[in-house]
């Protein structure tokens, strides 16, 4: 497509970070040369130029070519608007320009440091951080060493801080410090609102471990069952309206299925790459714990197209096609909630559908068998089993060959 000076969409877009990347000799700053690279064999280049208007992005891209923004991520926290430096971080990560690092994890920081500058308790301020640098984030960083973050432990981790904040504030109002909190006020506290005051309870804990308030006792969590689950004819009904509706997008139909059939949460199917679908030509087999689990006929020819698909779905954010369900931001898996969406708007209950799935499996199987094929744990499965009444609850894992 030609533009305005007869040139196409992607000659444009090369002009155009010449421009916004030019170091003051002419020439496009060399670190960055990377990213000009990535930007250009991108899908849609379209889009490229179109986000390239921004004043946002013109602002930022020329600090630093021109060295104004540091290039390093301790550069791109300290922008106002973060947003647009978190994608454009993003897209550095991608063409390796800056090493990588947990993009929730780095989101999570800098909410969090705006969070404490806006406490204004000194006292409030400082257990609140302590709980966040020696509790929160030396576990986040050990979760996103071993992997992606989702996007619950950042959410529950701002739920956290959060609530415990609100708890310190209530307590201030009725003249009482941390240190001479009573069980009543504690009790009182959560009464008001259990369901939202929840999350406080890591941060309580941790007061009490830490000597900061005195030991006692929490109102436990009490787990509402689903009294009328999902029945396996109609979650059967469902996966073969799935297997056969060629108006849903392949992705939609793929990630139902593995919800329906293999009882896999939406958190983890986003995690799943390329490289976990094995296909040997006879039989196509995922990954979803040890040993891989083999697809049926219907599903693998599904998913088998969707694979053939999959390559030009990422390519519009991303050189990368590890993830099986590529994301928007480059180098990111989709966004859980967004596939949820889907899912609902295809009319899979992936919730109920999984609980239904989950429980028929171990009615089929020994518990501990099911819960590693399908990357669940021991007691979940075994729990699932007593509650369907199965027979396996007393099934021994091991090897039963010898």
């Amino acid at each position: 497509m030609l533009l305005g000076r007869r040139l196409c969409e992607r000659c444009t877009l090369a002009d155009r970070l010449a421009d916004l990347l030019d170091d003051g000799t002419g020439q496009v700053h060399p670190r960055l040369a990377p990213l000009v690279d990535l930007l250009l064999a991108l899908d849609r280049p379209k889009s490229r130029l179109i986000w390239l208007r921004r004043p946002n992005v013109v602002h930022l891209l020329q600090g630093l070519a021109t060295g104004r923004v540091p290039l390093s991520h301790q550069g791109l926290q300290q922008q106002e608007h973060w947003r647009t430096a978190a994608h454009l971080r993003d897209l550095l990560m991608e063409s390796n320009v800056l090493p990588r690092a947990d993009r929730r994890l780095l989101l999570y920081e800098r909410w969090l440091a705006e969070r404490l500058e806006a406490v204004e308790d000194p006292a409030r301020h400082q257990l609140l951080h302590r709980f966040a640098t020696w509790h929160q984030l030396r576990r986040l960083r050990a979760k996103a060493e071993a992997g992606p973050l989702g996007r619950s432990p950042t959410h529950e981790a701002r739920q956290q801080i959060t609530q415990g904040d609100a708890f310190l504030t209530w307590l201030a109002a009725h003249n009482r410090t941390l240190g001479q909190c009573r069980q009543a006020d504690l009790d009182a506290w959560h009464a008001d609102n259990y369901a939202t005051r929840r999350p406080a309870q890591p941060f309580l804990r941790w007061c009490m471990d830490n000597g900061a308030m005195p030991r006692l006792a929490l109102p436990p969590h009490v787990i509402k069952q689903d009294q009328s689950p999902m029945h396996q004819h109609r979650r059967l009904a469902i996966l073969r309206g799935v297997l056969h509706d060629e108006t849903l997008p392949l992705r939609t139909r793929t990630a139902a299925s593995l919800v329906l059939l293999y009882a896999q949460p939406v958190s983890r199917i986003v995690r799943l790459t390329t490289a976990d679908v094995i296909d040997d030509g006879d039989a196509l087999i995922v990954r979803l714990g040890d040993p891989p689990a083999p697809l049926p006929g219907p599903v693998a020819s599904l998913v088998r197209a969707y694979l053939a698909e999959q390559p030009r779905l990422a390519r519009a954010s991303s050189r990368s096609t590890a993830w099986l369900f590529p994301g928007r931001q480059p180098g990111h898996p989709m966004d859980p909630t967004s596939l949820l969406d889907q899912l609902r708007a295809a009319g899979v209950p992936a919730q109920r559908g999984r609980a239904s799935a989950i429980r028929h499996l171990v009615l089929q199987a020994p518990a501990p068998v099911v819960a590693r094929a399908l990357g669940y744990h021991d007691k979940t499965t075994v729990h699932l089993v007593t509650e369907a009444g199965g027979t396996w609850s007393r099934y021994a894992p091991g090897d039963h060959t010898r």
